[in-house]
Order: C-alpha cells, then sequence, then structure tokens
C-alpha cells in the first residue's frame, strides 16, 4: 500500500513540475511591444500646403498627385475627420 501511495506521490508531483513549466513558458514566449523596441522613423517634409475650408485629406492627396497611403505616410498623425482652416499639411517628404 506505500509503495502505491509513493507512486502516486511521484506521478502528482512530476505533473505538477510539468505544469508549472508549460505555464512558464507559455507566459515568457508572449510577444511584447514597448516603446524602445519600435523601430525609430524620422519624417522628413519638403514642402507644406496649408488646409483652405472644405479640404479634405483625399482632395489635398488628390491636387498634389500621391495617393492616399502615401498622404498618410508623409502625415501619419493627421486626423483627416477633424482638418481646420490653416493646418499645415505636408505634401512632398520621405522617411528614414
Amino acid at each position: 500500500m506505500a509503495k502505491a501511495s509513493n507512486n502516486t506521490s511521484i506521478i502528482l508531483n512530476f505533473a505538477l513540475v510539468l505544469s508549472l513549466i508549460l505555464i512558464t513558458t507559455i507566459a515568457e514566449s508572449r510577444v511584447t511591444i514597448s516603446a524602445k523596441s519600435k523601430a525609430s522613423v524620422t519624417l522628413v517634409c519638403n514642402s507644406v500646403t496649408a488646409v483652405n475650408k472644405g479640404d479634405t485629406c483625399f482632395d489635398i492627396a488628390k491636387s498634389f498627385n500621391l495617393t492616399t497611403a502615401e498622404f498618410h505616410a508623409i502625415n501619419p498623425n493627421v486626423n483627416c475627420d477633424a482638418l481646420f482652416v490653416g493646418q499645415w499639411l505636408c505634401i512632398d517628404g520621405f522617411e528614414f
């Protein structure tokens, strides 16, 4: 009887240790992104234009032969739903 109890104890301890190892592995394998790990991008704007009454991001991009993707790449912090008259927008630039 003592031998069966001892075997059960060994199996339970093994299962406990294995579970702990698996939980630790899963917790440590998650992907975390911090401000330090993000690539640093520098934007350079060569030319700007001012927003006029009724302008939209699409209209401005179209008038300067930019795709919407290009426009947003050189104006990453612009909220196109909240443009205001006189706001400066980059119309020619690049990132490095």
